[in-house]
């Protein structure tokens, strides 16, 4: 089977680096090692902060894209999840940080490299500014994450479906399920046996339609790596060789990459090839080279292109 190169669109760090943290070339070494794992572009996420710290990771992930070569991934934007999520779900991002959503505030971090938000809806309802249609007037992809609201108007997707979202109550109405049921919304998901129980990711693949499922890997800098105790989103991150949680057992994100998660859903067969191309018609980019796998989804030769 020949594919596509991944997309990745949800990933914090890899091989020990943390993009809050990197320099300009350890987000080169990141994407050169990135590339041989067959993905061939990324969107660096950038975890909840300080407004200081945002700014300089930005600007450093930007010229690290400015600088990168053809053996790099390709890095297409940033991913800011995070300062504008509600704090009922913050998972493991730090409250003190968070910021009222409102078009001021975002232009304290604003840059032309922010290519996704993660925000929750509900509060940019409640602040009275529409910093939704600001974000969608910029060419910025909104995703509703870290929510409990359920009217998703105006949002292009969902941030990894049912972690640290309102789940799905028979009685009432949810983030997680006005993201199943509406058919336009893009929805990630990380499955990585890990966040999302079998049965609920079957839910999830009979009820979307599959041209709008995204897998991500939300990866932390433990991933690939041998990390066993981190600081990421200024809490100590405990890796035990397949969970990463903070001391009070929270899930901090996942410890596998793309490639790992796909051969975890074709071993229990829930994994389809489109999935590698929906990102492709999401982000509305194109990448040369393509990725050679075995029967059994193991990376066999990646094709530079």
């Amino acid at each position: 089977m020949i594919t596509k190169l991944l997309i990745e669109q949800h990933f914090h760090g890899a091989y020990g680096i943390d993009f809050n943290k990197a320099t300009v070339n350890d987000v080169l070494d990141l994407a050169h090692h990135i590339k041989k794992e067959g993905i061939g572009g990324i969107f660096p996420t950038l975890v909840t902060d300080t407004v200081e710290n945002t700014q300089k990771q930005i600007k450093v992930i930007k010229e690290a894209a400015q600088k990168q070569t053809k053996d790099c991934a390709k890095i297409f934007g940033i991913h800011l999840e995070g300062i504008f999520i509600n704090q009922e779900k913050k998972g493991i991002h730090n409250p003190a940080h968070f910021l009222e959503p409102t078009i001021e505030n975002f232009k304290k971090i604003a840059d032309d490299f922010i290519k996704i938000v993660t925000l929750a809806p509900e509060l940019c309802r409640v602040s009275g500014e529409n910093l939704i249609n600001f974000l969608k007037n910029c060419g910025i992809k909104v995703q509703a994450g870290h929510c409990v609201g359920a009217d998703l108007t105006g949002c292009d997707g969902v941030t990894h479906i049912f972690n640290a979202m309102a789940g799905i109550n028979h009685r009432s109405k949810s983030t997680s399920l006005s993201a199943l049921i509406d058919d336009n919304l893009y929805t990630e998901v990380i499955a990585d046996g890990v966040h999302v129980s079998d049965d609920t990711l079957k839910l999830l693949f009979k009820t979307k339609p599959e041209d709008k499922i995204l897998l991500v890997s939300d990866s932390l800098p433990c991933t690939h790596s041998n990390l066993s105790k981190f600081i990421f989103a200024d809490e100590t991150v405990y890796f035990d060789g397949e969970r990463a949680t903070s001391a009070t057992g929270t899930l901090a994100g996942s410890t596998k990459l793309l490639p790992d998660i796909i051969k975890t859903l074709a071993k229990k067969s829930l994994f389809k090839p489109k999935f590698i191309e929906n990102p492709y018609q999401y982000h509305k980019v194109d990448l040369k080279g393509s990725v050679e796998w075995d029967d059994n989804w193991n990376i066999l030769k990646i094709h530079q292109g």
